[in-house]
């Protein structure tokens, strides 16, 4: 029901930025908590932010706080991730994932994600 295409993803030197895109199709995208997940290879895929509904309420872990923002687009059905100050420790494939629609918490555990995009590569050199 809700389809999810990432972009943006590419080859930064470490210190740049990305924005990160995730399109949304299906009825009602502000039904959905939104998060951004990564995972390198070999390891487990962990949260790396999570937003709300509408947006009001928002999750980072330590590591990307104050570097990652999470933001999005009700009206056009997108949400987004700011990376800055980028380090060789980020990178991996970053997915979008969108929770069931009515549940409501910020979750941060992969499994309490319903709908997966594809995944775009990160990749930061040293």
């Amino acid at each position: 029901q809700v389809q999810l295409v990432e972009s943006g993803g590419g080859l930064v030197q470490a210190g740049g930025s990305l924005r990160l895109s995730c399109a949304a199709s299906g009825r009602t995208f502000s039904s959905n908590v939104m998060g951004w997940f990564r995972q390198a290879p070999g390891k487990e895929r962990e949260c790396v932010a999570a937003i709300s509904r509408s947006g009001d309420r928002t999750y980072y872990a330590n590591s990307q706080k104050g570097r990652f923002t999470i933001s999005r687009d009700n009206a056009k059905n997108t949400v987004y991730l700011q990376m800055n100050s980028l380090k060789p420790e980020d990178t991996a494939v970053y997915y979008c994932a969108a929770r069931g629609r009515g549940w409501v918490v910020v979750t941060t555990t992969p499994s309490t994600y319903a709908y997966w995009g594809q995944g775009t590569p990160v990749t930061v050199s040293s």
